[in-house]
């Protein structure tokens, strides 16, 4: 019944699919999809033990070192609460020093590949292609990757980013809201890195990035929150960046479609001929 429905948002028309689709639900549908599709698997064994190794190494040092500090000062504030707190702190701080070491040495490419290969999977190898060399011939998506044929980067080192986080962490001082409160002003900076791929596919001009992250700002922010939460799991970090990884191409998917979508109804409105009345 379309007339009844014309009125309410799209969300509440369709409220079972609007939920589905939520950007949130992005980074979690990831890890799904990576269980899911084994092709993916040795481009997470290739980091699985660095990964776990470096993540093990900062994390120790970091609780060993600053945690019960941390916590002591918290508890000024936030008395019982700061053991809690104190670990979220600590987590964060081991979150940015293992993502900058991890992603500006060992996976920034294999992001790129787990984004590239999800995308082809789903049926985008011609957009895929238009940036990297693909041979269709192989078993799965993975081995059809060749070499970029331009720069591929998942997402650029930003250090603005990291100098807003480093001033974000003492939100974490504010009983019970500051650390929500830190977790979704970094997602608001962090979300829409998560498809500066997706950007460069496109060939987005930096006004057409902006402008595009603008109209989807509150659900990159989203996005980005629940990514930061699944990268705070102590030595899991880099695996979960993998999932979010393949999760933010998942919704390029979904994106995509939309697009392709809207791009033919329009070309089939100048297709069609302006109606008029024959007067004779």
């Amino acid at each position: 019944m379309p007339s009844q429905q014309r009125g309410f948002p799209r969300g509440l028309a369709n409220p079972a699919k609007a939920v589905a689709g939520a950007s949130w639900l992005y980074p979690l549908k990831g890890i799904f999809y990576f269980i899911r599709h084994p092709f993916l698997y040795p481009l997470l064994r290739a980091r699985l033990l660095p990964c776990f190794i470096l993540s093990l190494f900062v994390l120790t040092n970091l609780f060993f070192w600053t945690y019960l500090p941390q916590v002591a000062f918290l508890a000024i504030f936030h008395g019982p609460l700061a053991w809690v707190n104190g670990a979220f702190l600590v987590l964060g701080e081991g979150a940015a020093i293992v993502a900058l070491l991890f992603e500006a040495f060992f996976v920034d490419e294999t992001l790129v590949d787990v984004f590239d290969a999800v995308l082809v999977n789903e049926g985008l190898e011609n957009f895929v292609a238009g940036s990297r060399l693909l041979n269709l011939d192989e078993s799965d998506p993975v081995r059809q990757l060749g070499k970029p044929t331009k720069p591929a980067v998942y997402s650029p080192f930003s250090l603005r980013q990291i100098v807003e986080f480093i001033f974000l962490l003492p939100l974490n001082l504010i009983p019970i809201a500051g650390t929500p409160m830190f977790l979704v002003l970094t997602g608001y900076r962090a979300g829409p890195f998560h498809h500066w791929r997706y950007f460069k596919l496109l060939e987005f001009s930096k006004k057409e990035r902006k402008a595009f992250v603008k109209r989807r700002q509150l659900r990159y922010t989203w996005f980005g929150t629940v990514a930061l939460l699944l990268q705070l799991i102590p030595l899991f970090s880099m695996l979960f960046l993998m999932t979010t990884a393949a999760g933010s191409a998942l919704w390029v998917v979904k994106l995509e479609e939309k697009r392709r979508a809207h791009q033919a109804n329009e070309s089939n409105r100048q297709v069609l001929p302006q109606y008029a009345d024959d007067i004779v």
